[in-house]
């Protein structure tokens, strides 16, 4: 992979996730830098979403749009020239849900993710999403193991 950019667009990012076709959730790398990401996403208001149930797309989705931030992340920070190493969501704590559904924010969705710690084997990460008006919608904790057997 060459060089990390700044900024990335949907298109972009869908070659750097394992999240493909409707699945990949974020719509542009807005920042990066070695300890955090933010990122937009408008796909919430889609309503054919992959994740919608019964019409409507809950608050506890955040944690989907999070965790593809903190893959991005990951892609991102890896060495050049070698392969980002493949994370699974372990664990996701303290998560507040401020909204019940994501589907009614009308605007853009604000996904960020800072990395508190980690080593070559795991992430420690927090994450929020904010409206564009930056009223916090949802955060919490997750923890990502790396290089892990799915």
């Amino acid at each position: 992979m060459n060089a990390a950019p700044a900024t990335l667009d949907h298109a972009g990012i869908a070659e750097r996730i394992p999240h493909g076709g409707r699945m990949c959730l974020l719509d542009a790398l807005l920042s990066w830098s070695a300890d955090d990401i933010r990122c937009s996403a408008v796909s919430h208001r889609d309503p054919e979403h992959p994740l919608r149930r019964g019409g409507t797309l809950a608050a506890p989705v955040a944690v989907e749009y999070a965790a593809q931030a903190m893959a991005l992340h990951g892609t991102l920070c890896a060495a050049a020239g070698t392969t980002p190493r493949p994370g699974f969501l372990v664990a996701v704590r303290a998560v507040r849900l401020r909204v019940p559904r994501l589907d009614t924010v009308d605007s853009a969705l604000i996904v960020s993710a800072q990395r508190l710690a980690g080593d070559p084997g795991q992430a420690l990460y927090t994450f929020a999403l904010h409206d564009e008006r930056r009223t916090l919608l949802v955060d919490g904790r997750a923890t990502v193991i790396l290089n892990a057997a799915p």
